[in-house]
């Protein structure tokens, strides 16, 4: 009989993580009949639609359109919602990825309605509660049934928190095949030419943690140590609107600075692998492009204290900086003087996870 699997996703990193599972549950219609809820926790068409068409993703069967929002606000409103959806139209499993509002909120959902939860990207900890999203990776790994994990610290995560091996299955690196599977794709993107930027002449910036960009102290120091980088080698900064927001709010930097820190508005995926991919090394605090940048063997300088992604430290190409001005100065130095950390690739960082995920669910018993 075939199964109806409810793939809930909200945000960007949902969406790269998302695209491959529906694609392989797809070719088993005789298995699986995948329905895909968009939350609408991601509204603005550069983070959201645009990821659609570029990643090939169908339609949503159901968009929720919940917006944004406090956290309590936002959570509640795609509880809500979903809740209503699952009643109407009752899966026999969700899905979700990741650590957004939207996982938390459909992992509680799933719970009280009692049916059954995968998530992806299971065990995951920075071992930081003032994040946000720790939070929601705990509440969703502590409710779900299935857990896919990505790399080898989720295991030892999950068993010190006493979740039973036999609901525990290492996979691998869902983001990975999305990245390998349009890494060619990417290569034929413009951006650079438009850019007028030359391969590993620049250097690559996201940002968007509440811890560094809410604050306008916190945030106007990070700027202020970028722009010092960008005067050996300029910076390229695809801004989040939520950041440029409170940069213009609060004068910290030059919008129309096109030497030293460039602040773009949000770029494509597409778009943005290329940047990537082509760049010196990247900066940000992303916990996604820790894992792109590593594949990619890119150094990353990531400002936290602390990354949920330990095999990208302890394996791939990241260095954790903190927020700290010398210490970013000084790593970024250390790139741009040649000395770059370049690492390997993490285990089952193969482009093959979707594979090994849908083969698992199709001998599972829900």
């Amino acid at each position: 009989m075939t199964r109806k699997l409810a793939l809930v996703v909200g945000a960007r990193p949902n969406f790269m993580k998302a695209a491959p599972l529906i694609r392989e549950l797809r070719k088993f219609p005789e298995h699986f009949t995948p329905v895909l809820i968009h939350t609408g926790q991601h509204y603005d068409h550069k983070l959201s639609k645009l990821f659609f068409d570029e990643l090939a993703m169908p339609r949503p069967d159901v968009h929720l359109d919940v917006g944004s929002g406090t956290h309590a606000e936002q959570t509640a409103k795609i509880m809500i919602a979903l809740e209503n959806t699952f009643l109407a139209d009752r899966p026999d499993l969700v899905i979700v990825f990741g650590d957004i509002n939207s996982t938390l909120a459909a992992a509680i959902v799933a719970a009280k309605l009692c049916i059954p939860l995968a998530h992806v990207e299971a065990g995951l900890r920075s071992f930081d509660n003032a994040m946000p999203e720790e939070i929601n990776r705990i509440v969703t790994d502590r409710l779900s049934d299935i857990l896919f994990v990505s790399e080898k610290s989720g295991l030892v995560n999950l068993r010190h928190e006493g979740t039973p091996d036999e609901r525990v299955y290492f996979v691998g690196n869902i983001m990975i095949d999305s990245l390998a599977g349009n890494l060619e794709k990417a290569g034929e993107s413009d951006i650079l030419s438009r850019l007028e930027l030359e391969p590993k002449r620049y250097v690559a910036m996201t940002m968007h943690r509440p811890a560094n960009v809410d604050n306008p102290e916190v945030l106007g120091r990070i700027l202020e140590t970028v722009r010092t980088i960008g005067r050996r080698v300029p910076v390229v900064f695809p801004c989040h609107p939520r950041t440029r927001k409170m940069i213009e709010e609060n004068h910290l930097a030059d919008l129309n600075d096109t030497k030293t820190l460039r602040i773009l508005n949000p770029l494509g995926y597409l778009e943005f692998l290329r940047l990537q991919s082509e760049s010196q090394f990247v900066l940000t605090d992303s916990g996604g492009i820790q894992e792109e940048t590593t594949y990619l063997r890119i150094p990353c300088l990531t400002v936290r204290e602390n990354t949920e992604r330990p095999s990208t430290v302890e394996v791939g190409s990241n260095v954790i900086t903190g927020i700290d001005p010398h210490r970013i100065l000084n790593a970024a130095e250390q790139v741009i003087d040649g000395n770059g950390k370049s690492g390997e690739i993490p285990e089952l960082w193969d482009g093959h996870t979707a594979v090994r995920i849908v083969e698992i669910l199709k001998n599972q018993t829900l």
